[in-house]
């Protein structure tokens, strides 16, 4: 599940960043939107040769909003292209939606894609977006003022591949990842249809016959997700293609039912398809759980240790209790799990999400909360948080001694 080299290079050949001053910021509110003494950016654009025009997708992302986005141009050119020996580069950048939201401190990324067009990402300073966009690009420190630079990305096969998709799917940026040896059999088995999520998954597992979740679930959770992923976009990609060939003429709505119906299937069978790798790797463990247990107000925690019965049964230790949330991403959401276990002070919470803020883990642990983070993913946190940061093998362990000492019995 590592990348393959040249993976990210697909999608960009070169990048940029800083962090916006306050000057900065005032620029893209007044009329003078230009950068100056941008010298660095010829690793990107090249040498300017009048002025030269880049269509451009903008987005501004924070950890509460959902995107913005608006699509432009910018313009580079050589302000002193006639003197003969010296030169003043300067980046034009129009008035948008997206750069009205900037403030000073924001981390401002400028893309050059393979098609020779841009992508400029505003994120909030200090932010879970802007932690992912720094780590994609393995852009660190930026406190220098200047624009850092990267024209080659030739590291990128030490980064989990699961990281990397997740983050360009933030930005847009779908990569399409399909495995047609499978479609055959996946149509032999399912017919002209997708199965429910449990038997989808189910399928994939099949799919990777040599995984052992016993010795290792991390690397077993993040592979089984990924195979699902792929071959969902196989079979996915068979079923609609023949309703895409027909059209929609000029009914609009129909579009848009359609390509709801799509994005919510892919949203629904992802979230399903965490809770159900889990489920598969704790009955392997032999750990009790209960899947949907309900415990106060009709709350329903993701998995129950070691069921409901016990939970509510007021002569159980509830020091022996454990319930744990499953969220792929986690964003605010993250706090609806701190209701569902009032017998459970510490709660945990397993989630794919990469580079989640300082602030917000911080804030977790305020509530007690703790996160769960498959071992490859842990590569995009701080040193810091990684100390605090638990895997599953290591959730397996804790549930695992908490069984034994009561005694429990595997309940599916």
């Amino acid at each position: 599940i590592r990348m393959k080299k040249g993976y990210l290079s697909e999608y960009f050949d070169g990048v940029a960043a800083k962090c916006l001053s306050a000057v900065e910021v005032n620029l893209f509110r007044s009329n003078q939107h230009e950068f100056n003494g941008v010298r660095s950016l010829r690793r990107i654009f090249g040498h300017a040769t009048g002025r030269q025009h880049f269509p451009a997708v903008f987005l501004y992302l924070d950890d509460v909003r959902e995107p913005v986005s608006e699509e432009g141009f910018m313009t580079w050119y050589d302000a002193r292209e006639a003197h003969p020996v010296r030169s003043e580069y300067r980046l034009y950048f129009p008035d948008t939606d997206v750069s009205r939201h900037a403030e000073e401190g924001d981390v401002l990324i400028i893309g050059k894609r393979p098609d020779g067009s841009l992508m400029v990402v505003i994120s909030q300073g200090g932010s879970t977006a802007a932690n992912q966009i720094l780590w994609l690009f393995g852009l660190g420190n930026l406190s220098d003022g200047g624009f850092s630079v990267r024209d080659e990305f030739r590291d990128e096969e030490n980064r989990t591949r699961h990281a990397v998709k997740t983050i360009l799917e933030t930005l847009g940026i779908v990569t399409r990842e399909e495995d047609e040896s499978f479609l055959d059999d996946m149509l032999a088995s399912f017919g002209e249809s997708f199965p429910c999520t449990r038997v989808f998954s189910e399928y994939a597992r099949k799919t990777l016959p040599d995984l052992n979740p016993r010795e290792d679930p991390d690397y077993v959770l993040l592979a089984w997700l990924e195979q699902e992923e792929v071959l969902f976009r196989t079979l996915e990609k068979y079923l609609i293609t023949d309703r895409l060939k027909e059209g929609f003429g000029d009914d609009v709505d129909s579009f848009i039912s359609f390509s709801l119906s799509v994005q919510n299937r892919r949203k629904s069978r992802a979230g399903h398809a965490l809770e159900n790798h889990l489920e598969e790797i704790f009955i392997s463990r032999q750990i009790c759980y209960q899947r949907g247990a309900t415990t106060e107000n009709r709350a329903r925690p993701d998995f129950l240790f070691p069921s409901g019965g016990e939970y509510h049964d007021p002569f159980f230790d509830s020091n022996l209790l454990t319930m744990l949330g499953a969220k792929s991403t986690c964003k605010d959401r993250w706090r609806q799990v701190l209701s569902e276990a009032e017998r459970i002070p510490d709660k945990h919470l397993l989630t794919l999400e990469t580079a989640i803020s300082t602030a917000q883990t911080d804030e977790m642990r305020g509530h007690r909360l703790q996160l769960v983070v498959p071992e490859p993913l842990a590569e995009t946190y701080t040193t810091a948080q990684r100390d605090w940061l638990l895997d599953l093998r290591s959730f397996c362990e804790i549930v695992s001694g908490k069984q034994k000492k009561s005694g429990g019995r595997l309940l599916l």
